[in-house]
């Protein structure tokens, strides 16, 4: 029995990159944000979470409990709003050291993020407790 021995003939392939058949959505990932932003807007009641003022979906921004540098995820239960001055003041602060430095900020937290993981609660309410008994 002989061997039988078939040979493809490759069609010849144009440069990568210049042309594809499937098209992308540059849109895509901006209206999921919009989505998540509309959501967590809505989980806290409109209002910043930090300093209670009311919020539109324009002067919203999203703020991660625990920070995106230091390890947070980009799970809900992690995502909060906060107007602009609270999400800068706040920065890359673990949120045990923004509720320390300040106690107001951790009382509204407390009231309006209703939607993060309880062990972000619980240690707000320790922290707003201990300040406050310094402070007294």
């Amino acid at each position: 029995m002989a061997l039988r021995r078939t040979f493809r003939v490759l069609s010849p392939r144009g440069p990568r990159g210049l042309r594809s058949t499937r098209r992308s959505r540059p849109d895509a990932g901006r209206h999921q944000k919009q989505a998540v932003k509309r959501a967590t807007l809505r989980d806290c009641g409109r209002r910043c979470v930090y300093c209670a003022a009311g919020l539109t979906p324009e002067t919203a921004t999203l703020d991660h409990v625990h920070p995106a540098s230091r390890g947070g995820t980009h799970d809900p239960g992690n995502l909060v709003v906060a107007c602009r001055s609270c999400n800068q003041l706040k920065g890359d602060l673990l949120p045990l050291e923004f509720f320390l430095r300040y106690p107001w900020a951790g009382a509204n937290f407390m009231r309006y993020a209703r939607a993060v993981h309880r062990a972000l609660k619980r240690g707000a309410r320790r922290v707003v407790s201990l300040a406050l008994a310094k402070a007294a």
